[in-house]
């Protein structure tokens, strides 16, 4: 059974380095939300000039996803946080783990990786899910 969560990280181009590290950890050291082990997915750059964005223009961001199995979001947060990034007001995180309709955003400022959007709703609020009309 897996526990798909989505990742994408939107970065200056000079932090190029650095999110390459965060996808290799992802890939060979993250620990896992409910199991022994390690590891559980990787970044891919999405915005390169062959990424299939619609539109007549390249992207002129760098973002990088990935789906992460059975991934601890929190040490997910704080490995981003802890990260010595060359352009931190850069960094964007959109983290969307298994079960959650839409993304959480996160961003650093003032040295902290804080969430920012949404505050609200939650997937369980009243008159959120539209089969309830």
């Amino acid at each position: 059974m897996s526990w798909v969560a989505n990742i994408m990280v939107s970065v200056d181009m000079a932090d190029r380095p650095n999110v390459e590290s965060l996808s290799e950890w992802l890939r060979v050291e993250a620990p896992l939300r409910d199991r022994p082990g390690s590891g559980c997915g990787f970044l891919t750059e999405t915005t390169g000039q062959d990424s299939p964005w619609g539109g007549w223009k390249f992207p002129e961001c760098t973002v990088w996803a990935g789906a992460l199995n059975h991934a601890d979001l929190t040490a997910v947060v704080d490995r981003v946080g802890g990260i010595a990034w060359r352009c931190p007001n850069a960094v964007q995180v959109f983290l969307m783990d298994q079960e959650e309709l839409f993304f959480r955003v996160w961003m650093l400022r003032d040295g902290e990786l804080r969430q920012y959007a949404p505050t609200r709703p939650d997937e369980e609020d009243e008159g959120f899910f539209p089969d309830e009309r």
